[in-house]
């Protein structure tokens, strides 16, 4: 690629991304004082999305172990239980995400 094509990829995706983070905003803009609820679809997706989409992750972190060689993905599941013990102490889930990434660093880079 050239660095014009370069350019107008990268600008590209700001504006994809630029736009997805506007448009509920757009979408559902309460700046006229209006009370009305909004669409009750459009609540269940916000109650039911956010558990979803840690599960999925969840499952995504955990995929590639393997029981049966190496280490039997210990590191992966202790920092996992590190994570979960932070949040229900806690209820911080920036809190969560750090320290249980570092502990997960500190296991593969120092303990196994």
């Amino acid at each position: 690629m050239t660095v014009i094509q370069r350019l107008i990829s990268i600008a590209i995706a700001a504006l994809a991304n630029f736009m997805t983070r506007v448009t509920p905003f757009l979408l559902f803009d309460r700046s006229d004082g209006d009370k009305e609820q909004l669409n009750p679809f459009i609540e269940g997706l916000g109650k039911f999305l956010p558990p979803a989409i840690m599960g999925m992750l969840v499952v995504y972190c955990y995929r590639n172990i393997h029981l049966l060689s190496g280490n039997h993905g210990l590191p992966d599941l202790i920092a996992g239980l590190i994570t979960v013990l932070i949040h229900l102490w806690r209820r911080n889930m920036f809190l969560s995400l750090i320290i249980g990434t570092v502990s997960y660093i500190v296991l593969i880079d120092f303990v196994f």
